[in-house]
């Protein structure tokens, strides 16, 4: 195991360079971009586009630009916004990622243990009502845009119903920090946390669902009851956990996707200035640095849960390890 994950850790750092490569070729390589005319403004002179490229290095070679701008981002940490100078972009950044954080967090909490709910009852009750009913309940979750869910949800309770008893303790939109006050923390996420989690939980249930009766079938689960044990400890202890290891992938890889900007949609109904929000904005402004430096902190934690997928993996199922 430790092999597996020494090995696993190495391919992640490998990774995560080809990333940045990738990325600063894309952002400051690409045939028709040039920085310096965006931070010059416009009609800039020849001389005043000269002094710029010399000033933040774009006249070297890209050997030396790449590793000046790795080196503002990881080192100094000193990489300035080409819209407003006197933004440092990685402070930036990691001054929006606890909005962002808490958001996917709270909302991963609720996804995970409704869609559990959700598939193993689901499961349980095959031929029933409740089975169809809950799956009709998920796919109706599926199919709600969030981007519509979140008006719907701040129309009902930042507007039509703000005044009555039911949502009366619903705040302003926008996002406290959990220092600041705790309580209006909890209270301005929890329908960010609902809005955001819905379309998972649909999708999770339905995955969960289908991995439960697919394992019910094999053989070893015949032979757990064959034995005398209980359709609880079957459940539970032979058939749940071997039905977590696709649903333990989707959540790695999603919950990546999300913490990286992957909310950005929510954050933007919900007013939450978080990195999704940050990025929304650097994109209006064209702002090459900053898209950057969230391209790649999204990309960092999409390979980061990747490998701990891949890790948790391993811990499930024995045979994905080197021999």
């Amino acid at each position: 195991m430790l092999t597996f994950i020494v090995r696993r850790v190495m391919w992640t750092v490998l990774v995560m360079f080809a990333i940045t490569v990738l990325v600063f070729v894309i952002f400051f390589k690409t045939p028709g971009i040039d920085p310096a005319r965006q931070i010059a403004g416009r009609n800039p002179s020849p001389q005043v586009l000269a002094e710029i490229r010399h000033q933040f290095g774009l006249d070297r070679p890209f050997p030396v630009q790449y590793g000046l701008m790795m080196k503002k981002i990881f080192i100094t940490r000193d990489l300035v916004s080409y819209s407003n100078q006197g933004q440092k972009v990685v402070p930036e950044i990691i001054a929006a990622a606890p909005a962002t954080l808490s958001l996917v967090f709270g909302a991963a909490v609720i996804w995970i243990v409704v869609a559990i709910g959700m598939g193993v009852a689901a499961a349980v009750m095959r031929g029933t009502l409740l089975d169809p009913l809950l799956m009709i309940i998920a796919l109706i979750g599926i199919s709600m845009p969030v981007f519509w869910l979140g008006e719907v949800v701040n129309l009902v309770t930042q507007s039509r119903l703000h005044h009555s008893f039911l949502f009366s303790w619903v705040p302003p939109l926008g996002y406290t920090p959990f220092t600041q006050s705790p309580v209006l923390w909890f209270k301005g996420l929890v329908f960010p946390w609902i809005t955001l989690s819905i379309l998972y939980i649909g999708f999770y249930a339905r995955v969960l669902r289908a991995n439960l009766l697919e394992i019910q079938n094999e053989d070893y689960i015949r032979t757990a009851r064959a034995k005398g044990i209980t359709e609880k400890r079957v459940l539970f202890r032979h058939t749940l956990r071997n039905s977590m290891i696709t649903f333990v992938s989707l959540f790695g890889l999603d919950f990546g996707v999300l913490v990286g900007g992957g909310a950005l949609l929510t954050e933007v109904v919900f007013a939450i200035h978080g990195v999704g929000f940050l990025t929304y904005q650097s994109f209006t402004n064209l702002d090459l640095p900053v898209i950057m430096a969230t391209v790649i902190y999204g990309a960092f934690f999409i390979v980061l849960a990747n490998t701990l997928v891949d890790i948790a993996y391993a811990g499930l199922d024995p045979r994905v390890r080197p021999a």
